[in-house]
């Protein structure tokens, strides 16, 4: 059961996602609560919430974003149940990503809170850091980017000083992201280098077309519009988020890619690109990617 859990959650880190889905599976089939509970206190969480947690996170990837909120309300409730303030910190997490992407940012704002809340309580630094990381990427999201910059920096530095380093492609993309918005490039670009640098010498695939995409959204900016460089990054985006079938970062990657198409003009080959990423989703569409895809796709038929 643990070496389901844990190869499961491998196998996401190296953007094996089908895989990992099929691993966390296999562990929440042999999980028994009467007799493997005992062994939070062992492995710092119980293991089927800790299973269930992660589920959310590839199915979101995998483009099912209504299943991923369903599993988040369910993993938050086992987590709960559990009277456990470790299994709690631990399931917060990756269910706020999928807060996050869906767009649901009330909702990530709650968990996070509660869970920096847990974790200054518990003197659990890795908890408490990666919610201030968690809060700076809704923060920047949101728009308010000095404060995200504050945040998500000092997470990360928090974060590092435990000698954690997985999930911090995230949190630098996001830190570049920010960055970008404040018009501090160099700084983008550094985040966006310390990103891809992490992919090539740990292997941490999981994030990749979204570093990519990300960027070409910086090479866009009114003070580089380097429009080739910003097609090149989406291109590889859309590549990699097809290898790994994670069908929520290729339509992410598609709608930059289209974006660019329409505003040099290209509007036919935008659509074409588009409409069949979207058009495979069978699920999801109150959430906010989709949403933004079918108006993009409106927009692109007139």
């Amino acid at each position: 059961m643990l070496g389901h859990r844990l190869l499961g959650n491998t196998l996401l880190c190296l953007g094996e996602i089908a895989d990992g889905l099929a691993h966390l599976d296999c562990a929440l089939a042999l999980y028994d609560p009467a007799a493997h509970r005992p062994l939070a206190t062992r492995f710092g969480q119980d293991i089927g919430v800790a299973t269930q947690a992660w589920r959310p996170v590839l199915l979101w990837l995998l483009g099912y974003p209504t299943a991923a909120l369903v599993e988040v309300e369910r993993a938050l409730k086992s987590a709960r149940d559990a009277d456990h303030a470790g299994t709690l910190m631990f399931a917060l997490q990756p269910t706020t990503f999928v807060q996050i992407w869906c767009g649901n940012y009330e909702a990530a704002n709650t968990q996070i809170a509660d869970q920096v809340s847990l974790a200054d309580q518990k003197g659990a630094v890795v908890w408490q850091m990666l919610g201030t990381v968690s809060h700076g990427a809704v923060l920047a999201l949101a728009g308010k980017t000095p404060e995200a910059v504050q945040s998500i920096s000092a997470g990360i530095a928090g974060y590092r000083s435990t000698a954690a380093s997985v999930w911090m492609t995230w949190g630098k993309s996001m830190l570049a992201f920010a960055n970008a918005d404040l018009g501090n490039f160099d700084a983008a670009w550094r985040c966006i280098d310390e990103a891809m640098g992490t992919i090539a010498t740990t292997n941490e695939r999981w994030f990749e077309a979204e570093v990519n995409r990300i960027a070409g959204e910086i090479a866009l900016k009114p003070s580089e519009q380097n429009m080739a460089h910003a097609q090149a990054y989406f291109e590889r985006a859309l590549a990699v988020a097809r290898q790994q079938q994670a069908k929520s970062w290729e339509l992410r990657a598609a709608m930059s890619l289209a974006r660019l198409w329409r505003d040099q003009g290209k509007r036919k080959e935008a659509r074409e690109l588009l409409a069949p990423v979207y058009g495979w989703f069978t699920e999801g569409f109150e959430t906010l990617d989709l949403k933004e895809a079918k108006a993009l796709l409106d927009e692109l038929a007139i």
